[in-house]
């Protein structure tokens, strides 16, 4: 399945994918990959050193006559988001990534690609394989827990690295240089509810709902697209059509990672047996009605109704529509826009994981803010909506943004490299995904950081894909870029 892909070019970078790929990396299940790393660095004889949250870093030597040059630091995640279709047999901790190339993309089959952050691992390995070109001296830093927390950003001690200037390989937009960043703070809803019996002397009828086909994405990089929420859709189907037909709620299960957003939702309901007819026509007017607004922005959208065993128990109608309501109630999507940089999202919540079932609730959202005051007031609106349900809400593993520095040196160069490339000026921007340089300003304050990459869409979902020619113009970019670098005084 790969070998389409090794033949691509530069062939040095798609190799080095193809064999990351083949390995298992889910987040905080890196062990392979870090060995693999390690092994890398050891084989071309460069000094490997790995820390003790599993960072890894590789120093390559300048290049003749380069020997005395400042270092650049090069650096990626090894992790990957773990996201794959509800039919897709496929298991991340066992299995590498199936791969195929179609219409000058590079996509997986069912799963995410894992271009993110794989692509920039892989150039990097291509960088520190390379005897030939005139680079400077590189520190390669392989993190470790990117996509879960940015635990490994967070565990680097300052000290470690020497050099003056960053390039993070984390972008998915060629045309873009990224010089600032959000923050981020996880919001988790937790509650505990009695199951209650269902009446035995009433004929009932059980179905297993089912909001499938949503575009979903990266809940930073792709809030501002207006994509449904599963999440969102499933609670807002259960509160229009309880409005008309009795439901009983036994269970909801939607969405997976916090920085996804969500796209398939399922519940399981039972409504009395002669009300079986109005349901269904309720739901096809419900799901002719959301396939409409959603047209645009998720066109593959599909409400499906199967019959079930009856169930035995459920949720008690007090306890299902206060939850029902709270979910409606959970902030989702953007919060607010910039005031100042047009266009750019400024705070969003991402409405990421529910999961009811046998008198447990939990609920799981990702709160993202260039402004931290911000972040924390979104992130109270959360919490107070599942407050009110009766819920505990607890905040966790916050990481701060990162406060863009316009007037950088690398800003101006890669710039300038750019235009003399491509004959245009890239945009040099700000986003609203969460980046480690926040993180990694913290231990290396004097170090100016800016952010590159190529091409990738879909990310966190199983549309993810890189273009290929996107892949060699960012390659060819890092490499000159190396080199100019490598001419500094």
């Amino acid at each position: 399945m790969s070998q389409a892909v090794r033949k691509l070019k530069p062939k040095a970078l798609w190799n080095y994918f193809a064999d990351l790929n083949a390995i298992p990396r889910p987040s905080k299940k890196e062990a392979r990959v870090i060995r693999f790393i390690q092994d890398f660095g050891k084989q071309l004889g460069y000094e490997t050193i790995t820390d003790k949250a599993g960072n890894v870093i590789i120093r390559k030597p300048g290049a003749r006559g380069l020997e005395d040059r400042t270092p650049v630091i090069l650096q990626a995640h090894l992790d990957m988001v773990t996201q794959k279709n509800a039919d897709t047999d496929f298991d991340f901790d066992t299995m590498g990534i199936r791969m195929y190339v179609e219409d000058g993309k590079v996509k997986a089959q069912g799963t995410t690609l894992g271009a993110d952050n794989g692509i920039g691992v892989a150039a990097i390995m291509a960088i520190l394989a390379d005897k030939k070109s005139p680079f400077p001296p590189i520190e390669a830093l392989f993190t470790v827990d990117e996509e879960t927390g940015m635990t490994g950003a967070f565990a680097l001690k300052p000290g470690l690295l020497t050099g003056d200037v960053l390039l993070n390989l984390d972008s998915e937009d060629e045309t873009e240089m990224t010089i600032g960043c959000a923050g981020g703070v996880d919001v988790t809803a937790t509650a505990r509810y009695k199951p209650a019996p269902m009446p035995k002397r009433t004929r009932f009828v059980t179905m297993r709902l089912a909001v499938k086909g949503l575009k979903g994405g990266h809940s930073g990089m792709d809030i501002h697209r207006g994509r449904a929420n599963a999440n969102k859709l499933m609670a807002r189907l259960l509160l229009e059509l309880g409005e008309k037909v009795t439901l009983r709620l036994h269970s909801f299960d939607g969405g997976s990672l916090r920085n996804a957003i969500p796209r398939e939702a399922f519940a399981v309901v039972s409504l009395p047996g002669g009300s079986e007819t109005t349901f269904l026509e309720a739901l096809r007017q419900w799901t002719e009605t959301i396939q409409s607004e959603y047209q645009a922005t998720d066109p593959d959208l599909t409400v499906t109704a199967t019959r079930r065993r009856r169930a035995g128990q459920a949720m008690a109608p007090k306890d299902q529509w206060r939850w029902i309501r709270a979910l409606m109630a959970c902030p989702n999507g953007i919060y607010r826009l910039s005031p100042t940089v047009p266009d750019l999202v400024q705070t969003s919540n991402n409405l990421a994981r529910v999961a009811i079932q046998s008198g447990r609730i939990k609920v799981e959202c990702l709160t993202r803010s260039a402004v931290d005051t911000e972040k924390m007031d979104c992130a109270r609106a959360v919490r107070s909506a599942f407050e009110l349900a009766g819920a505990a809400v607890r905040f966790s593993g916050a990481y701060p943004g990162w406060a863009p520095k316009p007037d950088a040196d690398i800003n101006a160069l890669l710039a300038k490299i750019y235009k003399k490339k491509y004959g245009k000026r890239p945009h040099i921007t700000a986003c609203h995904a969460g980046l480690e340089c926040g993180i990694l300003k913290k231990a290396y304050p004097d170090v100016d950081m800016i952010s590159f990459g190529p091409n990738i869409g879909g990310a966190h979902s199983p549309d993810e894909y890189v273009e290929i020619e996107s892949v060699a113009r960012f390659f060819d970019l890092l490499q000159e870029t190396l080199i100019q670098l490598g001419r500094r005084r």
